[in-house]
């Protein structure tokens, strides 16, 4: 017999709860209701005792989030917050902090009493006076914390002082060195030395995972279940059960359970932590089938959340006589790709071919081959600036050597460019969206033409199966437009079709399509665009399923099964934020709830995961070693072999510490094999992938069981492309300041920030601009039918500098015409944006000493012509006439003097007088100027101001 919950017994406030997408605070309960991407909505409760609650108003703050949540259908997650020790989930929904109406602490932080020996150094202390608020910082806090007290500093401003106070920094340890300092000092009677804390007073916290304990709950009481291990078998659906956790205390409710018996294990699990011993425990409320990823963590066998059930959940509420009207799911919001990147952008693609690489005609950079390598540069506009993207695309059998060689040579692009471009790894079968998108029509074919794969086949004496145009050959046709379609060649047997595709089916001459039956019209015409492709000028012989000439049959081998269901592809789930740090080799993570563009902190790295795909975002303040771990990615580099053994071993270990994997092959004590079965035998190598998203795919945090062929992209701050930026409501004049993140954050808060009238910046879908729903740019690449060819794809200007030291004259494929470039939507002007946060991010530049009047003269002169060249729209693109190699007009500078590069530097031994310091590299020769910046003048300065800093940085001219 069903216990299910009845309705009628709850509290009438609670109501038609959860049916918008909100958080929500009535008295000591909050509640929050979101949407998932596919929908669904999920809900949380947040039920806070403050620091003088007593044990009758906790326990009925208890009962009644119990009552909230069989009105919310018995799926909400439920979390007892205390005062001064609250989850970090609360706090992100009331950023930077909770400050109680009376008498409390802000939460993350501890009321004391106004005395010096409450100060530490340990701790961030903040003093809210009439006229000033002080934060004192610990010598031992970190730059994070400090930067995350400030905002506490800046919401007690604005909060209690109407934003009209100022805000001091206080260092610890400065003396009476600046008047602030002397004015907090004087508070306290006057400085004095703060003591060392002792050991006895080193708070200790108990480990979570120390010890689990199981307890099943009857009649109020709660008794051991004994069990070698914690397995999902464990928990009965007619029972409640605790899982003691040590910081975390869970409540499991079964699904079958009744109101009264959720209610005695919540009283049972609070008596549990009653004890002073347990008063930073956590109590977490999970209903079966609703549990959390955290919960399902401390289970042996990581079992996961599962869809069992969920379905039935409307009727059964309906029978409790519950509206369930608009409680389970929302529709979801669809994105349009094209929103987040210009795909009429500039595209080069290069065929890895050993330890080289060989550029590919325009004709041919979308045709792919499983057994190669690419590597492939974009460029495209974004807002006023060019951005960069620098990816791998790894074909299913290519081998080892060839990975490392394509991971090694895409890192010396990005290098090259000064670490500007995003980074990309991309493996056959798991690219994403975007991928087809930049490409737009891509052909796979299987085999190869790199020396790599023929070699590698030669020597295991497997049949080249690689693509011929006179040979048999079946393609299955997917996509969704003519902006986004692909072939991929798949084995030639009638057990390869599937009833919700088209395919192309060709032998020599003979060219068949052959439609699904569960095909639109839509499919059909793709079918058409890429017989354009793969067999332009040849008579095709139309099939549908059903219906097949015998002919056809005898081409695959004869009639058989095959399935019907369309490929599912790895959809984008919700996305996931964490801060990450290494302590002896392991990755550890903590997940931002909430986030925001001002949880990135320029001293760490992070992963945003949403699940279809990672980024790896990394500051700018990274320290040298971990922003090599997370800014090399999908290198594998071989080391080579001896009988029977291995040769050597690389010093990058050294450099990078033994938790860089070391993978072998066909070795007899070998623990580890190499990622690729293909890769020839007898061979050692050492594998670099984003070391941080490695482990971090390893780890598996969110118990999604990802791939390890989930595509990865390294962000570097500064250069964040839209791609990433969109699930942030982002200010890129943020990520373009200097100093740590507390310096940035203590100067935006002296200047004032961004006025409240203010609203983000917007990113404008490419296509339009108008405030409607902007227009598709119409183009296709893929018909030849006398269609117009809309986009042209060429060079960028960054592009031919960065080529200029990779390519070999014997790699160009002389029978094509030079590449082109033609921007489509050129830009009125190349002035950025006036806001506060700009000027802000120009204040923390370093000062230039004043120059002499010559040297005045000749900036003057350069920033005149820098003005009129912005003042013309056609000024940002390059001419399209220009031949590939042909000489570019230089920035006249006429009248000024060079001088070598060692003495224009900024820590130069010998260095230049009489220059405007602020413009060194003016100064330097036009064959040194294209060396040190990888361009011309003309083209540095048409960037803006922050890029060219950036360069000149890059390079000790800045």
């Amino acid at each position: 017999m069903s216990r299910a919950v009845s309705m009628r017994d709850l509290d009438p406030a609670f109501q038609g709860a959860g049916q918008n997408a909100y958080p929500s605070l009535r008295k000591l309960v909050a509640f929050r209701t979101f949407a998932s991407k596919s929908g669904i909505l999920r809900h949380e409760i947040h039920y806070w005792l403050g620091k003088d609650t007593s044990k009758d108003e906790a326990g009925a703050a208890a009962i009644k989030t119990i009552e909230l949540d069989a009105a919310l259908g018995g799926r909400a997650v439920q979390y007892r917050e205390v005062q001064g020790n609250e989850t970090d989930k609360l706090i992100s929904l009331f950023k930077p902090c909770i400050l109680p109406q009376e008498g409390g602490g802000a939460s993350g932080f501890k009321h004391v009493p106004f005395a010096r020996s409450t100060l530490n150094h340990d701790n961030i202390f903040i003093l809210d006076t009439k006229s000033k608020i002080f934060q004192f910082n610990g010598s031992n806090t970190s730059i994070q914390e400090r930067t995350k007290a400030l905002g506490v500093a800046q919401y007690i401003k604005d909060k209690y002082h109407g934003g009209k106070c100022e805000i001091a920094s206080i260092e610890d340890g400065s003396l009476m060195a600046d008047a602030a300092s002397g004015e907090f000092w004087a508070l306290f009677g006057g400085f004095a030395p703060l003591p060392r804390k002792s050991a006895g007073d080193v708070d200790t916290v108990s480990d979570s995972h120390s010890t689990k304990k199981l307890l099943s709950v009857e009649k109020g009481k709660a008794e051991p279940v004994e069990a070698d291990s914690l397995t999902r078998e464990l928990l009965g659906t007619d029972k409640c059960y605790i899982l003691d956790c040590g910081l975390e205390l869970y409540v499991w409710m079964g699904r079958n359970t009744s109101l009264d018996e959720r209610k005695s294990a919540s009283t049972a699990a609070e008596e549990l932590i009653q004890g002073s011993d347990r008063l930073k425990s956590h109590l977490i409320r999970v209903m079966e089938g609703f549990e959390t990823v955290t919960f399902w963590s401390k289970f042996e066998c990581n079992a996961t959340a599962t869809e069992d059930g969920r379905g039935n959940v409307a009727a059964r509420l309906q029978r409790q006589g519950l509206n369930v009207e608009g409680i389970l799911k929302v529709t979801p919001h669809k994105e349009d790709p094209h929103a987040h990147i210009d795909c009429t952008g500039v595209l080069q693609v290069w065929r890895v071919n050993g330890q080289d690489k060989v550029l590919l005609s325009d004709e041919n950079h979308a045709k792919f081959y499983s057994g190669d390598c690419f590597i492939f540069h974009y460029s495209y506009s974004e807002e006023v600036h060019e951005e960069h993207l620098i990816g791998t695309w790894f074909g299913k059998k290519s081998v080892e050597k060839e990975r490392a060689s394509a991971a090694s040579l895409a890192r010396k692009m990005v290098e090259s460019m000064k670490f500007m471009a995003a980074q990309a790894c991309f493996h056959e079968g798991s690219e994403p969206v975007l991928f087809f998108f930049i490409f737009q029509s891509v052909i796979v074919f299987k085999g190869g033409l790199s020396d790599g794969y023929k070699s590698y086949i030669a020597e295991k004496g497997t049949p080249d199966d690689t693509y011929t145009e006179e040979g048999l050959a079946l393609f299955r046709v997917q996509g969704t437009g003519p902006e986004n379609m692909q072939s991929i060649q798949v084995e030639a047997v009638a057990s390869s079709l599937n009833s919700s595709y088209c395919y192309i089916l060709h032998s020599g001459s003979t060219v068949y399509t052959w439609a699904g039956s569960l095909t639109s019209p839509d499919d059909q015409e793709l079918v058409e665009r890429q017989l354009d492709l793969i067999k332009p000028e040849l008579q095709t012989r139309p099939q549908k399923e059903g219906s097949e000439v015998d002919q056809f049959w005898e081409l695959l081998g004869g009639k058989a099964e095959h399935p019907k269901k369309k490929i599912s592809s790895v959809p984008e789930g919700d996305p996931h934020l964490f801060s990450c740090t290494f302590s002896k080799g392991d990755l550890k993570v903590t997940e931002i709830y909430n986030f925001t563009q001002d949880d990135l902190m320029a001293e760490d790295i992070f992963i945003l995961d949403c699940h279809s795909s990672i980024f790896v975002w990394v500051g700018q303040e990274v320290d040298t070693k971990n922003k090599l771990q997370a800014s090399t990615i999908g290198e594998v580099r071989p080391i080579g072999c001896i009988e029977g053994g291995f040769q050597g071993y690389y010093a990058l270990i050294g450099q990078l510490g033994s938790h860089v994997p070391l993978h072998l092959s066909n070795h007899k004590n070998s623990k580890r094999k190499m990622v690729n079965p293909h890769a020839p035998g007898g061979c050692c190598a050492l594998t670099f992938p984003s070391v941080v998203a490695q482990k971090f795919l390893e780890h598996d945090f969110l118990l999604e069981k990802p791939s390890r062929e989930t595509p990865m992209y390294i962000v570097m701050e500064g250069s964040e492309p839209p791609f990433f930026t969109r699930f942030f409501t982002w200010n890129s004049a943020k990520s373009n300041m200097h100093g740590n993140s507390f310096q940035r954050k203590l100067a935006i808060i002296k200047h004032g920030g961004i006025p409240v009238t203010d609203k983000p910046k917007r990113r404008i879908p490419f296509g339009g601009r108008s405030s409607g729903t902007p227009e598709k740019p119409k183009r296709s690449r893929s018909v030849s039918s006398g269609s117009e060819r809309v986009r042209v794809r060429g060079r960028s200007p960054a592009f031919n500098a960065l080529a200029s030291t990779f390519e070999k004259p014997k790699d160009r494929n002389l029978s094509t015409p030079p590449p082109t470039v033609r921007k489509l939507y050129p830009k009125s002007g190349t002035h950025e944006p006036v806001t506060k946060i700009a000027d802000i991010a120009e204040s923390l530049m370093p000062r230039a000493v004043k120059a002499s009047p010559a040297a005045s003269k000749v900036t003057a002169d350069t920033n005149s012509k820098k003005n009129s060249m912005s003042s013309r729209p056609e000024s940002l693109s390059v001419r399209d006439d220009r031949k590939e190699g042909e000489k570019e007009d230089e920035v006249d500078e006429e009248g000024v003097p060079t001088y070598p590069y060692e003495r224009l530097k900024t820590t130069s031994e010998d260095p230049a007088t009489e220059i405007d310091v602020t413009k060194r590299e003016a100064y330097l020769s036009s064959k040194e100027f294209q060396e040190k910046l990888g361009m011309k003048r003309a083209e540095f300065y048409k960037l803006p101001k922050w890029k060219q800093n950036k360069l000149k940085m890059g390079v000790q001219l800045f």
